[in-house]
């Protein structure tokens, strides 16, 4: 019924903005206030109209109903995105999107924080949002939704980067068919090789991106997002860097297998559309047709996993997250463990773009610039990092078959069951500690 874990520190902290206190901060709390501001923001009015007082008003249950709000939030987001990215498939009927949204906004990671006071269920809401008000062409809408999200998390500047790269990536798309069809028309042979397509596309975007032309109209119809991530650099300069109050447990770095532990992730929450018989088969047949591209990938994922392999001090020391038992019953079996592991990734990187094929390569260069930078500065082994770049992952595969959306539901179901048992029911103390401690994500 108390505080639990990071609580200790949200909580209080929005109970002081509850007094007016907004000049006291707890030195412990490294994100922005978006988290406490949207809670008084909601509980103020709430209290005077229901005539609440004294403790009630910005309890722990009261605070921790604002992510329930948010969570709600989030579903009917899902919905809307649901609807609009796949619009054109009208071989989806209103029940299968419902159910899609269903079991999105019941994705284990985001759907156990809905019950505690933590910044994921809103830090998910604002940034879903600003993604929905790009996708319908809402730009200064969608940045103001951005700049919410920042404020529950710095990290998510990253997505509206992304939304504004949306927009690019559509005028990057339109002038490349246009370029092609014009080769077509006049019969210009294509250079072809083993890199021939990234040389291609790559002297495109160098040609495309240099044009003052292109790059006044990018910038007419993104400069609500320009202006937010002006804003934000403006912060990191300010602040002396992107993370507020203790700085000490999140120093950035360049961590490479956190791509390759988010792939793997993605496959394990995904597995109805990403492991399956057909896939295995199709990346079998892909190993075999191009033997040298694997070999090379093969080499850089070892290169990347011998230097780039950082082992947090909480990943080791905190056994109340899964990531302790993952990471001691598989990574710190032996220390060839984490080598053996690369036909896994392989496979997870292979399923994860194949899943992606139906969309413009730009856009696909766009997202995995955005993976990188959401998952390879930090340190910390932490599922809750992952929630958005899956989440937008997932919306953008094509339309599952009912089959498999009903056992992604039941599998995520499944999970929140065993989660939620061991949450409340396997509790267990530490040696130097009265308190009880529990397991969660």
């Amino acid at each position: 019924r108390g505080p639990y874990m990071d609580e200790a520190f949200h909580v209080p902290q929005a109970q002081a903005y509850c007094r007016g206190r907004f000049l006291q901060w707890d030195p412990m709390i490294t994100t922005l206030p978006g988290l406490y501001l949207a809670s008084v923001g909601v509980m103020k009015p709430a209290a005077w109209l229901f005539g609440w007082t004294g403790s009630v008003v910005c309890s722990t249950g009261m605070l921790r109903f604002i992510n329930l709000l948010f969570s709600a939030g989030n579903f009917y987001l899902l919905y809307l995105l649901v609807f609009k990215i796949h619009q054109k498939n009208k071989a989806v009927s209103g029940f299968q999107r419902i159910l899609s949204a269903l079991t999105l906004a019941m994705f284990p990671t985001l759907y156990f924080f809905t019950f505690l006071y933590y910044t994921d269920p809103g830090s998910v809401f604002f940034t879903l949002f600003a993604y929905l008000m790009c996708l319908y062409g809402n730009h200064k809408t969608s940045a103001l939704l951005g700049f919410c999200g920042f404020m529950f998390r710095q990290t998510n500047i990253v997505w509206t980067v992304f939304c504004a790269g949306n927009v690019v990536a559509e005028k990057l798309n339109e002038a490349w068919k246009t370029k092609l069809q014009k080769k077509r028309d006049e019969k210009i042979p294509s250079r072809k090789g083993p890199f021939s397509d990234f040389v291609r596309i790559l002297q495109f975007l160098i040609e495309y991106l240099i044009s003052p032309k292109n790059l006044v109209t990018l910038s007419a119809l993104t400069w609500p997002y320009i202006v937010l991530v002006a804003v934000f650099f403006g912060f990191v300069f300010i602040n002396g860097g992107i993370v507020v109050g203790d700085r000490s447990s999140h120093e950035a770095c360049l961590h490479f297998p956190q791509l390759f532990y988010f792939l793997s992730f993605t496959v394990f929450f995904s597995f109805p559309h990403l492991l399956t018989p057909i896939k295995i088969r199709k990346f079998l047949l892909s190993l075999r047709k191009h033997p040298v591209h694997y070999t090379l990938i093969t080499v850089i994922s070892l290169f990347l996993i011998w230097k780039f392999t950082y082992v947090h001090k909480y990943l080791l020391a905190d056994n109340r997250h899964y990531t302790f038992y993952v990471w001691r019953k598989v990574f710190q079996r032996h220390e060839l463990v984490k080598y053996v592991l690369v036909p896994v990734y392989l496979f997870a990187g292979w399923s994860f773009a194949d899943m992606l094929k139906s969309k413009s390569i730009f856009w696909i260069l766009l997202y995995f610039a955005c993976l990188l930078a959401a998952t390879v500065p930090q340190k910390l082994l932490e599922f809750r990092y992952f929630i958005l770049p899956f989440l937008i992952y997932r919306l953008n595969i094509p339309f599952p078959s009912l089959y498999r959306q009903l056992l992604e539901l039941a599998f995520y179901i499944i999970v929140n069951a065993v989660t939620f048992y061991l949450f409340l029911n396997r509790t267990f103390k530490w040696p130097n500690s009265d308190e009880i401690q529990r397991f969660m994500w």
